[in-house]
């Protein structure tokens, strides 16, 4: 089913999804798009005539532009098979907007079954510009299975009933659970032993970050801190971006992974879901100690927006996984196991 032009490599293989990785060349669009059920991604690329940049000794995409990159792996789906993907944690916490595109669908992040074809990441750095190379890897794709007596519109998601009970036997949080249309996330807007610091803000005008580079980067240079106020309350500025921390440590049980889904827009003008995905064993185990806070990328939209202390900004809906992956996540050298407000792994530590 998962085809490379490029010898897959083991490190591309998590507990519950497979990392994706850039080919050897990226085209420059002036927008966003998909191709519909009549066309390729190909054939609009021909449309929209963009200027070609060769990653193969690397090259750098300049904040605020679009690009469209084919992807090393390609997909052969059967009928029983579908897809879904997400930017990767590293790549949301540097405000990186990166989508999976295919050939002939109306939607992102989707692969229909039976999808025999071509993958593309649609990238779009937001914050910071950004040098990748072929074989960068910006964004992960997870499979689901679904038998010949489930329709089509099969929903995955455990409802709040089943995970009720799975807080009983396992614990989600580190506290009280709170369950509406899944597991509710409150951000923390207060100061968490004598650290006053909550939260970073990203500066406007930064030099390039290599998104192959770990530990490299001083904070200082990319991010102003956020430092907590006596009422624990923060204004979003409209348009800017911030790295914030769930109030909750969480714990992801063997059997299950999480995804963080929009928050219902009545609830604020602000959006936090850039790298959404959690895999099996996160924040859980010896590795874990007592759980893994939700790092939140946030950016507000047109108006400022005020966030208090304890808010809800976030929720995770659930899925059972066929089986319990030999190696959860955090079992070997993991960026953000144990994590609380953590920036990517780019920028130096302590």
């Amino acid at each position: 089913m998962i085809r490379s032009t490029d010898e897959l490599d083991k490190t591309q293989v998590q507990p519950a999804s497979l990392d994706l990785r850039l080919g050897r060349v990226a085209y420059r669009v002036r927008a966003s798009f998909l191709p519909g059920k009549e066309s390729t991604v190909k054939a609009q690329l021909h449309y929209l005539r963009p200027d070609v940049l060769s990653l193969d000794e690397g090259a750098v995409l300049e904040r605020g532009c679009v690009y469209v990159v084919p992807l090393i792996e390609s997909l052969n789906l059967p009928e029983s098979i579908s897809a879904v993907a997400n930017p990767k944690s590293s790549t949301g916490r540097l405000d990186v907007f990166t989508r999976l595109i295919t050939d002939n669908s109306e939607v992102f992040d989707t692969v229909e079954p039976n999808y025999e074809g071509l993958l593309y990441a649609e990238i779009s750095p937001r914050s910071f510009s950004i040098r990748v190379r072929k074989g960068s890897r910006l964004n992960q794709v997870r499979f689901r299975r679904r038998s010949s007596s489930q329709p089509a519109t099969t929903a995955f998601r455990l409802s709040d009933k089943q995970l009720e009970k799975l807080h009983k036997e396992t614990p989600l949080t580190d506290g009280e659970a709170t369950i509406r249309n899944g597991l509710n996330l409150r951000v923390n807007l207060k100061e968490q032993d004598r650290n006053r610091t909550i939260g970073y803000r990203a500066q406007r005008f930064t030099d390039i970050i290599d998104v192959d580079e770990v530990d490299r980067y001083r904070v200082e240079d990319y991010w102003d801190e956020i430092i907590a106020r006596d009422d624990g309350r923060l204004i979003l500025d409209p348009q800017q971006f911030y790295v914030l921390a769930s109030k909750e440590a969480l714990h992801i049980p063997p059997r299950v992974a999480a995804e963080m889904v929009p928050i219902d827009p009545t609830m604020g003008e602000f959006r936090v879901h850039y790298a959404g995905f959690f895999d099996p064993g996160f924040g859980h185990g010896p590795a874990g100690g007592a759980g893994s806070k939700a790092v939140l990328e946030v950016r507000s939209h047109e108006v400022p927006f005020i966030l208090e202390d304890e808010q809800i900004i976030g929720r995770l809906v659930y899925e059972h996984l066929t089986e319990q992956p030999s190696q959860l996540y955090g079992a070997t050298d993991s960026s953000y196991q144990g994590q609380g407000l953590k920036l990517s792994k780019h920028f130096k530590q302590g």
